[in-house]
């Protein structure tokens, strides 16, 4: 299956890419074809040729609990996902990770995108891990 691993690093870190890497490694031992993309640097890149989606952001502060709206208008412009079966995940930084990675699996549903699992990733080992149990089919 063809698998799009979607990040977004808020600030200056790249907490994201390094997990959504991790879990693209994960993903490809499967047998499966992963696209890492960011989606600040690769806005309105369509998406919907994918069968998979897999999104990823962080808090935009420490206290947690809202994520950058540039996830939305991304997910906005990558074409006809309504229906595209997808995984969240959001990093272990700052306070209220739950609250942040509810909030991005809301903007993921008003999207259409169907969720299987989400998570609270804290590293790219452990992403790794996630990546080879996942279940995409």
């Amino acid at each position: 299956m063809r698998v799009c691993v979607l990040y977004e690093d808020s600030g200056s870190t790249t907490v994201c890419k390094d997990i959504a890497s991790g879990l693209a490694d994960g993903i490809q031992l499967q047998g499966h074809d992963v696209e890492l993309v960011d989606m600040v640097r690769e806005s309105g890149k369509i998406v919907s040729y994918f069968d998979y989606l897999v999104l990823g952001t962080s808090a935009v502060n420490f206290f947690g609990g809202k994520i950058s709206s540039k996830s939305e208008d991304f997910l906005k412009q990558g074409g006809s996902i309504s229906g595209k079966r997808s995984f969240a995940f959001v990093s272990k930084k700052g306070l209220r990770q739950g609250k942040t990675l509810q909030t991005l699996m809301k903007v993921m549903e008003r999207q259409g995108l169907y969720l299987t699992f989400s998570d609270i990733l804290p590293n790219r080992a452990y992403a790794k891990e996630v990546g080879k149990r996942l279940v995409i089919s």
